[in-house]
């Protein structure tokens, strides 16, 4: 496993709870050459007298160096840790999930805010609909299969989407693919309501036009 080291004195806002690592804030990274190349591989963090701060995803190519994924020594980063985190995720916008009407987009999954730095989650038609997928960050993008198991497990819809934002994913350095993880693609156009107002949207790219009559 990889281990970063923090330049003395950056890690109080790891001690504040700040989630991400900036490359000015690293002083060193030691492990195995071809798992520092490997974008989302596990490193433990640590301060330059060596206390344990966190857990975190690394990526080499990012200057978000890395997120941290938990900030308990106690806590490993595997299968149980995502699917328990998706769990929580979707039983906490449950609420907002079931009052949306079917033409409604809700936000099921939050990045940091839900303990999956930079992934993000929207559904579109209830069950029966879409979800449409943002893997924003090199640690979620590494862990694609067990989370897109989960959703399938905990939602019931069957149908997964991955947008790409090319942007973001390319200063992650990662590849842009856009596509169904599971089930059908959504349609080129569909309406959805948003605070009131009508728009023709295209789920795969997120672009929206008003309704105009």
């Amino acid at each position: 496993m990889l281990i970063i080291t923090i330049k003395q004195g950056k890690e109080k806002s790891l001690l504040a709870g700040e989630t991400w690592i900036y490359a000015s804030a690293v002083e060193k990274v030691d492990g195995k050459p071809n798992e520092k190349m490997k974008p989302g591989a596990t490193a433990i963090v640590q301060s330059s007298s060596q206390q344990f701060l966190a857990r975190a995803a690394y990526n080499s190519k990012s200057q978000i160096r890395a997120r941290v994924w938990t900030f308990r020594e106690d806590e490993p980063i595997d299968h149980a840790m995502i699917k328990r985190r998706v769990k929580a995720a979707l039983e906490k916008s449950a609420p907002a999930a079931k009052k949306a009407r079917p033409e409604e987009l809700v936000r099921l999954i939050n990045a940091e805010a839900d303990g999956l730095p930079g992934l993000l989650v929207d559904q579109f038609g209830g069950k029966a609909g879409y979800l449409i997928c943002q893997f924003q960050a090199a640690g979620v993008d590494a862990w694609k299969v067990p989370i897109v198991q989960a959703l399938l497990a905990e939602t019931g819809c069957k149908n997964v989407y991955e947008r790409a934002d090319e942007l973001v994913r390319k200063g992650e350095g990662l590849a842009v693919v856009s596509g169904a993880l599971a089930g059908d693609e959504p349609p080129d156009e569909v309406w959805v309501t948003r605070s009131g107002v009508r728009m023709s949207t295209d789920l795969k790219t997120g672009f929206e036009r008003p309704f105009r009559k």
